[in-house]
């Protein structure tokens, strides 16, 4: 039975899956890599660890197969935005990546803003000025680091997110390539167009011989080299950004069809066809899937940066909780978060209210809260976090909401899931892969070699492990949630 290798490289960890033609996950790999944080919402990794957790994970799921030779396609995924620089030649890194969630452009994209770029780009790309993208990180990178940028301009330094690092070490360099999904989340490209936009990357000061070649999701895009990757001799036949390739894990071909992933952030896609539908109020309009014929799929985004990154937090910074697991059973003990609220804008808030310079905020403290509380209140941001993202779905968007398809590692938490549907007043219906980044991964590169013939063919491989029905809402609950939001905002200006 033909099988495909899935790598998602997730901004805390690699993950890579063997997921066979009956979309049945064979065997799977997982390490994590370190976080660097070198200045207060800075936050960067090393690539080198990026491409050790690939190799290591890769290396797992292979050994848990009883014939590698079934395999016939790669497929990746990858965190979006996150900026890489590395050597044409030597592949290794010019400086740690810029990740997504950085924020030390914050400035910047103020500057820009007031210097009245913010509507030519949302016009060509759907996105906005903020942090959160790749193009105001490069223009930082050349004006702060110069003997970095130095090698950029002159050509032996390669710019790319981290699908295009992942395929020039998997080629040994032979292929500098992204994706349409990962190029549309950079600010470079133009939506209208299908290509690097030059008057943006002008704006931006980057120089267009360094970017990476646009490419469909899924095709014979490049194919692996054997004395650089593990001995595998595969075509690279699926590329597409993490949240884009967790609505096709989804089967999320069609317009209309929705999902929100619960991972470091949450993000609520729905699919809106053929044409791209703008949004003023603060979603994000981005490429759903190139077709190798050049046709284009869109979508309308809601971006949460802070999640399960805030449970992480529980664990690492507070150490109120073991595990993140523990979280659900933590947050259970108690019946309602005692008037505690927390707004987990540990590195700014994405949409609705696009603030870089707010803040986390824990309020409502008095002397009963115990950890109980604080763990419940967590849960209950993510849900209403997620509820502005799919109010403004249906008001700004015009893309009502009848059921929400969710996945991602915190989608194994019963307790969430319930009072997710709690506060959005909609059925959710976890897959029964919560691991759809990389399941979609694979789905394009099946489609890229043949496995199978269509994505409706894929339609039907969904499966689901639990459907919660919403109850009762609690609109005090999330008034007060709204109050903190207001008051987490501005605070690091």
């Amino acid at each position: 039975m033909p099988s495909i290798l899935a790598i998602d490289a997730g901004t805390t960890g690699v993950t890579a899956l063997v997921i066979d033609e009956q979309a049945t996950v064979r065997a799977r790999g997982y390490r994590e890599f370190p976080q660097h944080f070198p200045e207060a919402g800075w936050v960067e990794h090393d690539l080198g660890d990026i491409w050790s957790a690939t190799l290591a994970a890769t290396r797992e799921a292979l050994a848990g197969l009883d014939d590698p030779g079934d395999l016939v396609a790669v497929g990746l995924t990858n965190q979006r935005e996150t900026v890489c620089l590395w050597d044409r030649e030597t592949l290794g890194a010019a400086r740690r990546a810029i990740v997504w969630q950085d924020r030390r452009t914050a400035q910047l994209c103020v500057s820009l803003t007031e210097a009245g770029h913010g509507g030519l780009i949302h016009q060509r790309t759907g996105l906005r000025l903020d942090p959160y993208f790749s193009g105001s990180k490069l223009a930082w990178l050349a004006e702060h680091e110069p003997h970095v940028w130095q090698g950029v301009t002159s050509g032996r330094t390669a710019i790319g997110t981290v699908d295009s690092y992942l395929v020039a070490r998997m080629t040994r360099g032979l292929a500098h390539l992204t994706d349409a999904t990962n190029a549309s989340r950079t600010l470079l490209y133009d939506l209208s167009t299908g290509a690097w936009d030059p008057d943006l990357c002008a704006l931006f000061g980057v120089p267009l011989h360094a970017l990476p070649e646009v490419t469909a999701s899924y095709g014979l895009l490049a194919r692996t080299e054997p004395s650089g990757f593990l001995g595998l001799d595969l075509p690279i036949a699926g590329i597409a950004g993490d949240q884009q390739a967790a609505l096709v894990g989804q089967a999320g071909f069609h317009a209309g069809d929705a999902k929100c992933t619960y991972g470091t952030g949450s993000f609520l896609l729905a699919h809106t066809g053929d044409t791209p539908k703008w949004s003023d109020q603060g979603l994000l309009t981005t490429v759903a899937l190139q077709h190798p014929d050049g046709r284009r799929d869109y979508a309308l985004e809601g971006a949460v940066f802070v999640t399960g990154a805030a449970v992480q937090w529980l664990r690492d910074g507070l150490g109120i909780i073991d595990s993140a697991g523990d979280v659900e059973a933590l947050a259970a003990s108690v019946p309602d978060a005692d008037g505690v609220v927390f707004v987990p804008a540990l590195t700014g808030l994405g949409a609705p209210d696009w603030d870089p310079t707010a803040r986390g905020v824990i309020i409502g403290i008095t002397r009963g809260t115990t950890r109980a509380h604080i763990a419940r209140a967590t849960l209950e941001a993510i849900a209403f976090e997620v509820r502005d993202i799919a109010d403004l779905m249906c008001a700004d968007g015009g893309v009502p909401l009848t059921m929400l398809a969710i996945d991602g590692g915190a989608a194994a938490n019963d307790l969430l899931c319930q009072m997710q549907a709690d506060a959005v007043q909609l059925t959710v219906d976890r897959s029964a892969e919560l691991q759809t980044t990389g399941l979609g991964a694979a789905f394009l590169a099946g489609l890229g070699v043949g496995v199978w013939s269509s994505p409706d063919e894929l339609v039907g491989t969904r499966r689901t492990s639990g459907v919660f029905e919403p109850g009762t809402a609690d609109p005090i609950a999330f008034a007060r949630w709204r109050a903190a939001v207001a008051r987490s905002r501005g605070w690091a200006d």
